[in-house]
């Protein structure tokens, strides 16, 4: 999905796609291994440092009122007043809730509400230990799927952090860019954090990064080639890159955070390099395997690496955090291997000019676009700034390799036959501003759709996006193109584990305790059911938490409990980073759904009466022209809400205020009554 932002923010390509935005020569970084070295008092395994010669290409980024947007678990909107549950994230927007009476609960009660996890919760305990204990807590990814992961590890003063992603708005976050976690704790904690390990370049794992990393006290970050190279960046559209402390480290390489000794592995994903951790702490070896599947041919030709899963599953681990996005999808994931060929078929029968649209990222679909290609004697050229960018990344560090004599400019491709032409852009997600959307509009500079040409959709609809892909379609198949999806061919595979993966992952690591994460709740509850169905893990050791949720470790014994740190959804707007809240939100809902009706009154400053007749300016409500007789209605209805209500104030020395609000009230009524609907109504006094 490439939704192309400027002024520092990040282009969006997936949910979980992350377009890189550095240039070639920048984002070189040597895989060099080296001893165990200082940092700040805490031992670092430190690998090569990248270079900072580049200039920032941006320093909008700011946060406005210096403050995030409101906690789920605050009692009140400070907007407002209006009580937002801790567990309702959805937004009104009609006038009747706003003037509901509603039973405020102070934080301590909704802290002390007890939650269904997989055993017990006593309401009163906020803490398993008087003493230490190891903490988990989930800043994001645990009530949501492909967005803003986040895992928190703390043990008495030091904190790791494990990715910083953020999501995309769902439908009811009208003119919201991204949603990214609240790090309120991190804050308060960050002279604990030892460090921020990245499992993989995906948006839903870095994208947040350089929204918080100032404030979360600039940890040193570590991570693999690839994903450092797309990291740095982003960090550059901020300028955030000079000061950050970027740790380049090799797949297999240990480093140690404070008490935290974290040991990494091979794991199978859509982008390369993505990596799994077996973290040691006081409490004993936790597992943490991100975004994964088991794909024996993978594009890159480098499977999980089984014999550490196995090793580690020796080792008597004491938890598993595993991720639970397609748990709901029986049988194992298909390989790439099955794209590829699809691949094939495709290429052989296509005459005329080949378009596939893909995430940026996913950067195993690309290396087997430019191995068929080559088979085929086809030219590639790459359209889309994000995708461009994370193909100069991926190859200046050899995570995607380019057949000689395949790769041309754009501007190149009259010089070759259609049936010589392959063009990979992103946009299979229907947005807007992407590559494919502006081709299938004929707003593309360069590239035009005509009869002939063969479209390739290389990816799923994320869900929500249907209606876009849907549309896109539609106007390819209207500019004489044939359109190629998911569901006419196998032309996509989805990077995450299904049902026969996780079992294995579960066999091979058999955990005392499983902690599924990545998901939405009834997700992480039929994760910890396929593992009880296996015998592995019984049900009060399946620990299902909330967003912000504490799970605690003391003694070999492992709780979910009720203490709570800040997990609000913390959104992006603009050049606003947590300065939306419910109350614009809802607001945004209301104007869109029912409209805006604005009444403007002119009073004579001296006397305290209307000097004209109202105006009335209407909005997504009705057509005034058409609604002639409402309006004059409505006006009717104005003047006599005003006269009753100035007359009771002594003429001139009225309170505007509360006339606004009589008005406000009595024409929202009266405009229900005579359409059942009910626009967002603004009054406007002006004394002259």
């Amino acid at each position: 999905m490439e939704k192309k932002k400027t002024n520092g923010k990040p282009t969006q390509n997936s949910a979980g796609s992350l377009a890189g935005g550095g240039r070639k020569k920048e984002t070189r970084i040597k895989n060099v291994s080296g001893p165990v070295k200082t940092i700040g008092g805490n031992e670092a395994f430190m690998g090569a440092r990248p270079k900072n010669n580049s200039k920032p290409r941006t320093q909008n980024l700011k946060q406005r009122n210096g403050k995030y947007s409101e906690s789920r678990n605050s009692s009140r909107d400070k907007q407002s007043g209006v009580h937002n549950s801790s567990r309702n994230r959805s937004v009104s927007g009609s006038r009747d809730t706003q003037n509901r009476n509603i039973n405020i609960k102070n934080e301590n009660q909704l802290v002390s509400e007890p939650r269904f996890t997989a055993q017990k919760v006593d309401g009163q305990r906020t803490s398993m230990h008087t003493g230490n204990s190891l903490k988990i807590i989930g800043l994001g990814g645990l009530e949501e799927t492909g967005g803003k992961n986040c895992t928190v590890f703390e043990y008495k003063n030091d904190i790791v952090v494990i990715d910083m992603g953020l999501m995309f708005p769902s439908e009811d976050m009208p003119g919201i860019d991204y949603v990214i976690p609240d790090v309120t704790y991190l804050e308060k904690n960050k002279n604990k954090i030892r460090g921020l390990v990245v499992t993989h370049g995906h948006l839903d794992h870095i994208g947040a990064i350089p929204y918080v990393y100032e404030k979360i006290g600039s940890p040193a970050i570590y991570s693999a080639p690839l994903s450092i190279g797309i990291l740095k960046s982003k960090l550059e559209e901020f300028g955030l890159d000079r000061g950050a402390k970027l740790n380049s480290i090799t797949i297999g390489d240990t480093i140690r955070l404070g008490v935290f000794k974290i040991s990494t592995f091979k794991l199978t994903h859509s982008i390369p390099q993505t990596m799994g951790l077996a973290i040691e702490t006081p409490e004993g070896l936790f597992v943490y395997v991100t975004d994964w599947k088991f794909d024996h041919t993978p594009a890159d030709g480098q499977p999980a690496d089984f014999s550490a899963l196995a090793m580690l599953g020796g080792r008597k681990p004491v938890a598993l955090l595993s991720e639970s996005t397609n748990v709901e999808r029986p049988g194992v994931s298909v390989s790439e291997k099955e794209i590829e060929d699809s691949m094939v078929k495709i290429y052989d029968k296509v005459k005329g000019r080949l378009i596939i649209a893909t995430f940026s990222t996913l950067i195993s679909r690309i290396q087997q676009i430019l191995k068929v290609a080559k088979k085929f004697n086809r030219k590639v050229a790459f359209v889309g700034r994000s995708m461009v960018n994370t193909v100069e990344i991926a190859t200046s560090l050899d995570a995607l390799t380019i057949p000689s004599n395949t790769v041309i400019d754009p501007k190149e491709l009259k010089k070759y036959p259609d049936d010589k032409i392959v063009i990979v852009c992103t946009g299979s997600q229907g947005e807007d501003n992407a590559a494919l959307s502006r081709i299938a509009t004929g707003e593309h500079r360069t590239i035009k759709i005509k009869r002939g040409d063969t479209v390739v959709l290389s990816s799923s609809p994320i869900p929500g996006n249907e209606r876009a892909v849907s549309s896109l379609m539609d106007n390819l198949y209207r500019e004489g193109a044939r359109v190629i999806y998911q569901k006419l061919m196998g032309v996509h595979t989805s990077g995450h584990a299904k049902q026969e993966d996780l079992k294995l992952m579960i066999a091979l690591i058999k955990p005392k305790y499983l902690i599924p994460i990545h998901g939405e709740r009834h997700k992480l509850m039929l994760h910890g059911q396929i593992a009880q169905d296996m015998g592995l893990v019984t049900e009060e050791r399946t620990l299902v938490a909330d967003d912000g949720q504490v799970i605690e470790f003391g003694k070999g014994v492992g709780k979910v409990t009720n203490k709570r740190v800040p997990a609000s959804y913390v959104m992006v707007d603009g050049l606003g980073v947590g300065d939306i809240g419910n109350i614009v939100l809802r607001d945004r809902k209301a104007m869109a759904q029912d409209g805006i009706f604005v009444i403007i009154v002119t009073v004579d400053h001296k006397t305290g009466e209307i000097a004209t007749s109202p105006d009335i300016i209407s909005r997504g409500f009705i057509y005034m022209r058409e609604n002639e007789q409402l309006v004059h209605k409505a006006r009717a209805e104005i003047k006599k809400s005003f006269a009753r209500y100035s007359k009771q104030k002594n003429g001139p020395h009225a309170d505007w205020n509360l006339i606004k609000g009589k008005i406000r009230d009595e024409i929202g009524d009266f405009l229900f009554n005579e359409t059942e609907r009910r626009p967002m109504v603004i009054p406007v006094v002006i004394e002259v």
